[in-house]
This record gives C-alpha cells, sequence and structure tokens, in this order.
C-alpha cells in the first residue's frame, strides 16, 4: 500500500473528527487560527496539523501550507483551506450545483439572497414549525443562520 500524501492525510483526520461538511471545516479552520484574525500562517498550520495527529516533516507542512495558499501571500484565508480541503469537482457535479443555483437564484442576477432562499425553501416540514414551537419567520431565519451566522452581515 502507497504511502499517503500529508493532503490525504489531512483529509483523512478531518473526516474522523466530523468535518465532512462546511460547518466542520470552518470549525477546524477556526480551531487553527490561534490569534483569531481569520487566517492561518504557517506556524498556525503546523501546529494545527500536530494538534489533528498529523505528524509530518517541517518541509511537508510547509508542502502542503503552500498547496493551500493559492494567492500566495503566506496565509491561508477559509476559502483558500476549504478549497484545498475539498479538492475539485467533477464536471458532472458542477453541472448538478449550477442547476441547483439557477432554482434558487429566481431573479436570475447571478446572486443567492435571503429573497431568493424564501422562494424555495419551504418551512413547513421543519419539526418546531409542524409542532408550533416556531412561526414560519423563525424557522426561515434559523435556516439562514446556517450560510451566515453573523447576523449584521446577512442581507
Amino acid at each position: 500500500m502507497a504511502a499517503k500524501t500529508p493532503m490525504e492525510k489531512l483529509r483523512e483526520q478531518c473526516l474522523k473528527r466530523g468535518a465532512s461538511g462546511i460547518k466542520g471545516l470552518g470549525r477546524t479552520f477556526r480551531i487553527m487560527d490561534d490569534d483569531g484574525n481569520k487566517s492561518l500562517n504557517l506556524e498556525e498550520f503546523g501546529e494545527g496539523l500536530s494538534d489533528y495527529g498529523i505528524n509530518l516533516k517541517p518541509e511537508e507542512v510547509k508542502e502542503l501550507f503552500n498547496t493551500f495558499d493559492k494567492d500566495g501571500l503566506g496565509t491561508l484565508c477559509f476559502d483558500e483551506f476549504l478549497m484545498g480541503l475539498r479538492g475539485s469537482m467533477s464536471e458532472g457535479r458542477q453541472n448538478i450545483v449550477k442547476k441547483a443555483f439557477e432554482k434558487v437564484d429566481k431573479t436570475g442576477d447571478g446572486q443567492i439572497t435571503p429573497a431568493d432562499i424564501k422562494g424555495v425553501y419551504n418551512v413547513k416540514e421543519h419539526q418546531k414549525y409542524k409542532n408550533g414551537e416556531w412561526t414560519e419567520e423563525q424557522c426561515y431565519m434559523e435556516f439562514l443562520k446556517t450560510f451566515e451566522p453573523d447576523e449584521s452581515k446577512r442581507d
């Protein structure tokens, strides 16, 4: 069996810890972000890998970091981290995503807004709506939090 690459080791460890979704990957990133500046430098990245039980040689850590650091600025933003971990989508998957985006983008302006989402998201099957605990609006607002937890940044 061939030795695992540093990227394979990181992906495997993220999956073991339940970080298969975007939320989980965001949590992984925030844990590694020691200074809280929403980016990782090489030192934070290396320490994060070690904390995750991924023991790599310093040159492997640097190589993996550089693989993520697409803009070459010496720091990793969440998008670079996410895209590096998730990898490229197949053409078939890209087509599915494009169709889903087009379905949600009710105005056809190339952006998905809360109004667009409200046009396609049906809260009537939400358990808290069904049992009368939440209103339709409360269910909708809770759903929006899955995309942008910080209410001040929502449109």
